[in-house]
């Protein structure tokens, strides 16, 4: 399956991982995470492949993540009700978010990124 890549351009994070993709030569597909976030069915199988837990998909240091109180909300909230919330914005994601189908990353660190795209 193709990869596809989650980003938000203004992010600094995003355009790190994207030159490293860009430089080893990974093929994948651009998604603009604000303007098409993943449905809640797509970031259900994502969480479910990447062996993570749920909070680790969202982007903790967001001014969206602190204006929304969210930090208590994701220790009562049930799995079903944080996909939603996922859903319902990309700027509460963890940028880049990265998936081939099967393996899925969040965030960018090279020695994850090598074990997983290249």
């Amino acid at each position: 399956m193709e990869k596809t890549f989650y980003w938000y351009p203004k992010c600094g994070t995003c355009r790190n991982a994207k030159k490293w993709l860009d430089q080893h030569e990974v093929a994948y597909n651009e998604v603009h995470i604000v303007e098409n976030p993943p449905s809640q069915s797509q970031l259900e199988e994502m969480l479910e492949k990447s062996g993570l837990e749920i909070k680790k998909f969202f982007n903790t240091s967001g001014q969206k993540y602190r204006e929304l109180g969210l930090k208590d909300k994701v220790k009562t909230a049930s799995s079903s009700e944080l996909l939603e919330l996922l859903a319902s914005d990309g700027m509460l994601i963890k940028r880049p978010l990265m998936t081939d189908g099967e393996k899925v990353t969040v965030g960018f660190k090279e020695d994850e990124y090598e074990k997983a795209w290249l």
